[in-house]
């Protein structure tokens, strides 16, 4: 099946920019369009808390979260880099760097090659990073690296999807938000891996795609989940 086209992507995230969007499951979109628009192996995206330390918000896989999460257990990594200098970071191939040893040894690890990084910006402030993960070495074209910088723009945007939030409390707010729905996604993963005997792979696209199937908000279904107030069958 051919991929999406770049401009119904951007039609299709557009129209999610609306009141009471599910940021989370944006967000999550937005990981998954970039692995096909750019043809790389994963994404994922993280951004800054109120304490302006970055947390990961989404991942096209399992295996991109607990990368992300390494990086930022291990404060090295192309997403701090990127976030740090506010330049975009590219490394074509792990094996062939020493900028980030531990990290390149738990990319390889889990089977990635290369990685690239984008800035998020809110106006001169960096916000988080876009990151790509490559299962083979090699370099992302110019094209293909000015795509992604239009795609953390977008999820800057997501971010900021009301115009009239323009101040940092009220990105605060939000981000604090998603956050914390993050955290209890990442329990009914576990509540419905353990019950269900998936992996957390599996659990989330559960999870996802009922939550999309009843027109729910992923993070209220993921919390009745956790409380036992609802139960979802296997798929």
């Amino acid at each position: 099946m051919a991929g999406p086209h770049l401009a119904d992507v951007f039609v299709e995230l557009a129209d999610t920019l609306v009141d009471d969007f599910d940021l989370i499951d944006f967000l999550h979109l937005l990981a998954e369009r970039c692995v096909q628009l750019l043809g790389v192996s994963a994404a994922g995206l993280v951004v800054t808390d109120e304490r302006g330390k970055l947390q990961v918000v989404a991942a096209s896989s399992e295996r991109t979260r607990l990368l992300e999460l390494f990086q930022l257990q291990s404060d090295q990594g192309p997403c701090v880099e990127c976030f740090r200098t506010g330049q975009p970071v590219s490394v074509a191939d792990l094996a062939a760097t020493d900028r980030w040893p531990g990290f390149a040894a738990a990319a390889d690890e889990v089977g990635f090659a290369a990685v690239h990084a984008v800035p998020m910006r809110l106006r001169a402030e960096v916000i988080g990073a876009l990151n790509f993960f490559d299962g083979t070495p090699g370099p992302l074209d110019s094209a293909k690296l000015r795509i992604g910088q239009a795609l953390a723009d977008v999820a800057t945007i997501g971010l900021l999807q009301q115009r009239t939030i323009h101040r940092r409390d009220a990105l605060t707010e939000q981000l604090q938000t998603a956050l914390r729905s993050r955290i209890v996604i990442e329990q009914a993963k576990g509540v419905l891996a353990e019950r269900l005997n998936l992996n957390m792979t599996e659990a989330f696209a559960l999870l996802r795609g009922t939550a999309r199937d009843h027109n729910r908000c992923l993070s209220d279904l993921a919390e009745a989940i956790v409380d036992g107030t609802e139960q979802i069958p296997p798929a």
